[in-house]
């Protein structure tokens, strides 16, 4: 009995030793044969290129007009007459408003009966001084004439009539600049105030978008540098523009105004949300398209190939103008880099090249 357990336990471990021996055999199959029995990944691929690099400021805005001016009624008065309406379009110089002027042409005429009777009293004033008018000493006439205007009201009479010839001239409002009338805040019949708001006109040289840009991107932009506007009422065609100006001033939140003037402003019009994109060129930076950088464990990763293979490079990133992207360290100028099938892509894995 002893005798026929043993042969038992012998045949058991000689088929245990078999099976164990067959298993180290499939552990130390080659793992080059697993990687050719996986189907290569059709890639499409592009190369990383050291080029000029447009970066691209975008900032959203407002339209205004290039020239914005308050029209002022000066004077106090009813308004007999208004002859604008909103949207009109006036030239510099044309009459916009009248006030009553009824007042004002007494005050002219009563400064100029006071000035006549002025100068009446300096006519008579001066026969008492004929030999020194019929003298050639023409500096003591001089001084003889001023004293005897001054006294006898002369020229205080003069600059009466002027302030009332201004009065009266302030009747009438004037467009101070060419435009287009905007916000009138009165009707005919109106009684209004000295300085008071009649309406504002819109100048007729254009449009200006007042942006703000984040201060880490101000050194980018200059004066004349070019911009396309996309208005809220056209989001799929651009305008042309240029940079006319930039404020000094970074406000509480980082940002600064940058004004941009448009080439043709047609169909836009004041106060319309529109945006802008500045275009910033680099020179000599390392770009690739935007679809080569994927994000692992949120890092950037750009996968190259070497040897039909895969290979994961972690890159630092740059600016990104939506179609291409800067690296700054990661990778190598030449590289063919991964820009489809890329975002489960592994290490090492075969890949196969698809041309377009």
């Amino acid at each position: 009995m002893k005798k026929s357990i043993w042969i038992t336990s012998i045949l058991l471990f000689g088929l245990f030793q078999s099976c164990e021996e067959k298993a180290e055999k499939v552990e130390e199959a080659p793992t080059e044969s697993f990687r050719n029995e996986v189907a290569a990944t059709e890639v499409r691929v592009a190369s990383a290129e050291r080029k000029s690099f447009d970066y691209l400021i975008n900032a959203t805005g407002k339209l205004e007009a290039a020239s914005e001016v308050m029209a002022v009624i000066e004077q106090a008065g009813y308004l007999l007459d208004l002859p604008i309406r909103e949207g009109q379009t006036v030239t510099k110089g044309q009459v916009i408003a009248k006030l009553d002027d009824t007042e004002a042409k007494l005050r002219l005429e009563k400064a100029n009966i006071a000035l006549r009777n002025a100068l009446a009293e300096y006519e008579s004033m001066k026969l008492g001084f004929g030999s020194v008018f019929d003298s050639n000493d023409e500096e003591r006439k001089a001084i003889i004439d001023e004293q005897l205007k001054a006294k006898s009201g002369v020229f205080l009479s003069e600059l009466e009539v002027r302030e009332a010839e201004l009065a009266l001239t302030r009747c009438e409002v004037k467009a101070p600049i060419s435009g287009k009338i905007a916000d009138l805040k009165f009707r005919e019949g109106s009684l209004v105030s000295a300085s008071s708001e009649l309406c504002e006109i819109l100048g007729n040289n254009g449009l200006v978008l007042r942006v703000k840009v984040l201060e880490s991107d101000i050194a980018l932009i200059s004066e004349n540098q070019q911009a396309d506007i996309y208005p809220v009422t056209n989001t799929q065609n651009a305008m042309k523009g240029r940079v006319i100006g930039i404020n000094p001033r970074v406000d509480e939140n980082g940002l600064v105004q940058v004004s941009i003037a448009l080439a043709s402003a047609n169909t836009l019009l004041p106060g319309m949300n529109a945006r802008a994109i500045i275009r910033a060129p680099q020179s000599n930076s390392l770009v690739v398209p935007k679809d080569a950088v994927v994000y692992r464990s949120g890092r950037a990763v750009v996968f190259t190939i070497e040897n039909k293979e895969s290979k994961w490079n972690y890159v630092e990133v740059g600016k990104d103008n939506g179609e291409e992207v800067e690296i700054l360290e990661g990778i190598e100028a030449g590289s063919t880099v991964i820009t489809t099938n890329n975002l489960q892509l592994a290490h090492q894995a075969p890949v196969q090249i698809v041309e377009d």
